[in-house]
């Protein structure tokens, strides 16, 4: 996932982000709603991170963001098959 794809996927995602910034209440994951520029600005607010550093940290949530709805693996013939995450 991309940080472009958090707002479509906010619902799977935001129990996932609560987890990895604990200081983000319900309140602020609400008015959140998946944009990136809210997410990122409430995480330096939080936290105290610069820009580069709250960008940093979002990009490598994303890519490590097991939430997708579908996703493609390769089975063993080496096919891509896609399959829906559980």
């Amino acid at each position: 996932m991309n940080i472009e794809q958090l707002e479509g996927k906010w619902e799977q995602v935001k129990g996932q982000i609560k987890e990895k910034w604990g200081k983000l209440t319900d309140d602020d994951l609400t008015a959140i709603s998946g944009k990136k520029d809210k997410l990122l600005g409430k995480m330096r607010e939080r936290y105290g991170l610069g820009k580069e550093e709250a960008e940093r940290e979002l990009s490598a949530f994303a890519e490590s963001c097991n939430c997708e709805s579908d996703t493609t693996r390769r089975s063993q013939d080496g096919k891509s098959r896609s399959q829906p995450t559980v």
